[in-house]
């Protein structure tokens, strides 16, 4: 694993688009194309805000795929996910993308959700991953126990209480109660698939799950210590979230 560690959240989400966009740039020059997962919350807002100002992509030949999305929480709710990436960086591109898949927590038959989605990227393997680490160590929303063994592509999660209280903390609830008990989250095994996966990981309130995650044993009660064996995984990290490892990073 790539471990690159910033002055500050900033320069942490210019590096790390940065690379994304070279990785973008060579499988658009090697097939035509890219496919991409995007990751929301807090952690990703400098680099998402980096990646569209990189030059020289075509994101018309892009599909954009995301990492997950609240249960019953219409679209319209500042915490929507869907919303997110709708606003923060769909509608801000130069030029529609090939495909935008959102993942719909309101679906009538989420089962049939599930499966759309799945269908979906299956066909359109990924290029590269765009994800992050929560404050729990979660992947995605998948909070401890992680199920590593799954071959589903999405799954639907119940939140443990400190992956609900950091949703909390950022400010997306007025209260706890209002946070959603589950999710629809890209299992363990689907982000893995991808060919590259760049992981940003601002804030000292993150530090404690980034030394777990990239200096503690691989264990399915942190998930993120999963990327410790994906062969192309770069992690960038600012002076806050890196201050607790041990290992000298760059």
């Amino acid at each position: 694993m790539f471990v690159k560690i910033s002055q500050d959240k900033y320069e942490l989400g210019k590096a790390a688009a940065k690379v994304g966009a070279e990785k973008i740039r060579a499988a658009i020059k090697a097939k035509g194309y890219a496919n991409v997962i995007l990751a929301t919350g807090a952690s990703q807002f400098e680099m998402l805000a980096a990646l569209l100002q990189e030059k020289d992509i075509d994101w018309s030949v892009i599909k954009f795929f995301h990492l997950d999305e609240y249960v019953g929480l219409p679209i319209n709710h500042p915490a929507s996910f869907r919303k997110y990436l709708w606003e923060r960086f769909i509608s801000k591109l130069p030029v529609p993308p090939a495909a935008f898949y959102p993942v719909n927590g309101t679906a009538k038959d989420l089962p049939a959700e599930l499966a759309r989605l799945e269908k979906a990227i299956t066909e359109n393997p990924i290029d590269v991953a765009f994800v992050g680490i929560g404050e729990n160590g979660h992947l995605a929303f998948n909070d401890p126990p992680a199920d590593f063994d799954t071959e589903r592509s999405y799954l639907v999660i119940t939140l443990e209480e400190r992956c609900r209280k950091q949703q909390l903390g950022e400010g997306w609830f007025p209260t706890f109660d209002d946070v959603p008990k589950q999710a629809v989250s890209m299992s363990v095994r689907q982000c893995m698939k991808a060919k590259c996966i760049i992981n940003s990981v601002p804030d000292l309130r993150k530090a404690e799950a980034v030394k777990k995650a990239l200096e503690g044993p691989v264990t399915n009660m942190v998930a993120a210590s999963k990327l410790q064996e994906h062969p192309d995984c770069w992690t960038f990290l600012d002076k806050d979230s890196a201050s607790l490892l041990e290992k000298e990073y760059k």
